[in-house]
């Protein structure tokens, strides 16, 4: 519903800011917040068959996640915790929800992409069992790339 995209795009742009402006630089971070995350945007792949999902910690908005099948994996999109939970394990619960929801749509695994320059997601995300597969560079427009390692996790 409209209420989540709202609350959605607030808490990415919380988390974008925080987390990719000394990876990727404050252009790309508003570029990106403003292709991918504004409501309008977040709406849009609703549509397209991207699911959506709010992290609660304490009964408050602490995070999201959001994914599509792409066969044969299920593709993690995104997964943000605010920076001030981190570490209080609900990433690892975010994590075994998409395990199950893609046992549930009969995926081999789970795909995601991860800036290479991401050092801190990347260990985390071998320490949940994914290995670098590759890399992807991919043109998002008005001249930004996302430099991407590619990771998968098969079950």
């Amino acid at each position: 519903n409209k209420l989540d995209y709202e609350q959605i795009s607030k808490l990415a742009f919380e988390i974008w800011t925080e987390h990719y402006t000394p990876i990727i630089g404050t252009p790309s971070v508003d570029y990106m917040l403003n292709k991918f995350q504004t409501a309008i945007a977040i709406e849009n792949q609703v549509l397209e068959g991207t699911e959506y999902y709010k992290l609660n910690f304490n009964g408050e908005l602490s995070g999201y996640l959001s994914f599509y099948k792409k066969d044969p994996f299920l593709f993690l999109s995104k997964i943000y915790v605010q920076n001030s939970l981190r570490g209080k394990g609900l990433g690892k619960k975010a994590m075994a929800f998409v395990e199950e929801k893609a046992k549930e749509l009969n995926c081999i695994g789970i795909s995601l992409t991860v800036n290479r320059e991401n050092t801190n997601s990347i260990k985390t995300y071998k320490k949940m069992g994914f290995v670098n597969t590759g890399t992807n560079i991919a043109d998002i427009g008005e001249g930004f790339v996302m430099d991407d390692y590619l990771m998968e996790k098969i079950f």
